[in-house]
């Protein structure tokens, strides 16, 4: 509207035969009056990021309570760029914005979506997707990447992203610098952020403590808990100052399985007072440090919990441990569902249903998207979950998502 009247009021001038004053750099242009002249940005104050905790409650509030339940139940989901377009012909297509992807979004308000090797190009055709996703989504989204270093650096072991190649955490472990532990997440944060992403599911918080462990390897920073959890803490720090959420994962731990849960269920029969000591140890310092997000994992601790229920669909885990005992008070993702260690026990409708009432607040990767997002629609109006519920869950999502900028000041989401 200020922009109209402004254009209104500069075409008044040339009909009137007013003559614009000629503004000399440096200078402050003057109105007849004398007194300095009122410009767009005087007028107009532009969106700005909301750091302080009360205001931010405040704005999440005001956008919840405009939202549907769908669009909040779609705010519960983060998943691969082929589940808002399945039509294409292989995952190696999904490296462009399609009006499969635009109706997705206007149909399902997911809360973010994540990106692998197959998707990633150039740094044009990422600057480009991801703005086009941004533009077509309501509810700002969380775009992800697993940028660990290493092996796992979807972007930067793309040769067309042209970023810095770390070694592996283990390396970096080894080395005991927390100050470049720091360095490598300020520039992968840097980095992926000059990218358009916005989060980023690392670091690995897994204290490596079984050597046949491949599914962690060397992915992890070592096996001494006080090492892991001083670097942790430091990536952690590096990624967050940059913009960009950090992940610490895998949640309670997976350093001492031997099992890989992409292939199959994997327990670890650890006491709970060996996972204190020691697999608790990186995650209670990434806490402290102030991470976005915890992703949990889909091991079961049968010595603790007495089952061998997946920790993503553990009550236990997420609401007796994480929150409770840990005071983790971020936001809990669930490792990605569509890992054997879930699809063989549960449908997608029930592992995502079960993960929500557990008190997981987002749903990874869901093995089939539309059936999980219905089955926890139709979990809500049935009142198996309930809506305040979800509501506590969105709220942390929007929160986040203001205090990192991507919903600003001038909102118009606080509109009906």
């Amino acid at each position: 509207m200020m922009k109209r009247i402004l254009v209104l009021l500069g075409l008044l001038f040339l009909l009137t035969g007013c003559k614009e004053t000629e503004v000399v750099p440096g200078e402050v242009s003057q109105s007849p009056s004398g007194q300095p002249a009122e410009t767009e940005e005087t007028v107009e104050e532009e969106g700005k990021v909301i750091t302080d905790a009360f205001e931010i409650a405040g704005l999440a509030e005001k956008i919840l309570s405009n939202m549907t339940l769908e669009e909040k139940i779609g705010q519960l989901f983060l998943v691969n760029l082929e589940a808002i377009d399945s039509s294409q012909g292989t995952f190696y297509e999904h490296r462009v914005f399609t009006d499969n992807m635009k109706e997705s979004l206007e149909k399902y308000s997911v809360g973010g979506v994540i990106y692998f090797s197959r998707n990633i190009e150039t740094r044009e055709q990422i600057l480009t997707l991801n703005q086009e996703l941004q533009e077509a989504s309501k509810f700002p989204l969380f775009i992800s990447v697993d940028e660990e270093g290493g092996e796992v650096a979807r972007l930067a072991n793309n040769d067309n992203m042209k970023m810095t190649q770390f070694p592996s955490m283990e390396e970096v472990g080894q080395t005991k610098d927390t100050e470049y532990a720091y360095e490598i997440g300020n520039t992968i944060g840097t980095k992926i952020k000059e990218l358009g992403f916005n989060l980023d599911f690392a670091p690995v918080a897994d204290v490596r403590t079984n050597e046949s462990n491949t599914e962690i390897g060397n992915r992890s920073f070592g096996s001494d808990e006080d090492l892991v959890a001083s670097m942790v803490k430091e990536v952690v720090k590096g990624l967050q100052n940059a913009g960009v959420s950090a992940t610490l994962k895998h949640f309670p731990g997976h350093g001492d399985a031997e099992g890989d849960t992409h292939k199959a269920s994997v327990n670890i029969d650890n006491d709970l007072a060996r996972l204190r000591s020691i697999d608790f140890v990186p995650f209670k310092a990434g806490i402290k440090a102030g991470v976005d997000f915890i992703m949990v994992s889909h091991i079961s601790i049968s010595r603790v919990a007495g089952n061998t229920t997946p920790a993503s669909v553990s009550s236990l885990v997420m609401k007796t441990i994480l929150r409770e005992e840990l005071g983790f008070e971020g936001i809990i993702i669930t490792d990605a569902m569509d890992m054997k260690a879930i699809t063989e026990a549960f449908t997608s409708e029930e592992a995502a249903v079960k993960a929500i009432e557990a008190g997981a607040d987002m749903v990874l990767m869901p093995d089939n998207f539309e059936e999980a997002y219905e089955g926890v629609q139709k979990a809500v109006e049935d009142g198996k979950i309930s809506e305040k519920n979800i509501d506590k869950s969105v709220l942390r999502i929007l929160e986040l998502k203001i205090k990192r900028g991507l919903i600003l000041s001038d909102t118009n989401l606080i509109y009906k």
